[in-house]
């Protein structure tokens, strides 16, 4: 059997939700592709699980807590990444990507100083930690000490989970920790997935080989072939996470 064909990376979308460059219009879909809509959706269901964990839910601070999380981490964690380097190649101008990374950082933490007098308690010590990983993991601070995939999988599986927990009840509980446990061994599965995937998409040029299958056929192997099982299971985790946070919505606030 010949050679399997070679995949070309010349245009292909730096992630599954970004419009290949070509087709792509400057301002609109690249601050889509910045604010990783899958990946942003399934971030805020985590505050979402965390905050209807267990009754009653103030919607006040639930509104606010999730209001914070998506500017912090949907807005100014993802345009500080962007400043990094690029790596979804947006052709988005560096004043707008400080601009909007300092606004959705700045709006988390006002939101989070008006908490501290409704929440109090120990509330100060969620905020701070917050803002570090934020700025310690995508600006590389400390020799890039906080650059890792623990960091990641603490501060955006866990970590958004008891801050809503403890927002909405000024304390922690077992049930809140073993719900965090959760949060992280999912976002560690995001990240098991999502990794192989941005290293096929932006740094691997052609694939080249078969599959010799048991029948004597063989499927031509090429980056597409490698990247649907990882990208299909992306999008199934990041609808299958929001169907939960809705469901508890409900069952908190609805009663249906």
């Amino acid at each position: 059997m010949s050679e399997g064909s070679a995949s070309s990376s010349s245009d292909t979308p730096a992630a599954y939700y970004a419009a290949p460059s070509l087709l792509r219009r400057k301002t609109p879909r690249d601050w889509w592709t910045v604010l990783h809509p899958p990946y942003t959706l399934l971030h805020v269901s985590l505050v979402v699980i965390g905050a209807c964990l267990t009754g009653p839910v103030s919607g006040g601070r639930f509104i606010a807590t999730l209001a914070a999380f998506f500017l912090a981490v949907g807005v100014g964690a993802h345009c500080l990444d962007e400043l990094h380097g690029r790596p979804l190649h947006t052709s988005l101008p560096t004043w707008q990507l400080i601009l909007a990374s300092a606004l959705g950082l700045g709006g988390a933490v006002a939101l989070g100083v008006v908490g501290l007098f409704v929440v109090r308690g120990w509330f100060f010590a969620f905020i701070l930690v917050g803002l570090i990983a934020a700025l310690g993991y995508n600006l590389e601070l400390f020799n890039g000490r906080l650059h890792t995939r623990a960091v990641v999988v603490l501060s955006w599986g866990a970590f958004p989970i008891l801050t809503a927990f403890y927002a909405q009840h000024r304390t922690l509980s077992l049930s809140a920790i073993f719900a965090a446990g959760f949060g992280a061994m999912l976002t560690l599965l995001q990240q098991q997935l999502s990794t192989p995937a941005r290293y096929l998409r932006r740094r691997v040029v052609a694939v080249h080989g078969t599959l010799d299958l048991s029948d004597g056929s063989s499927v031509p192997l090429n980056k597409e072939v490698l990247l649907v099982p990882l990208e299909s299971s992306l999008r199934t985790l990041c609808r299958a996470v929001p169907l939960l946070a809705v469901g508890l919505v409900l069952a908190r606030f609805v009663h249906v």
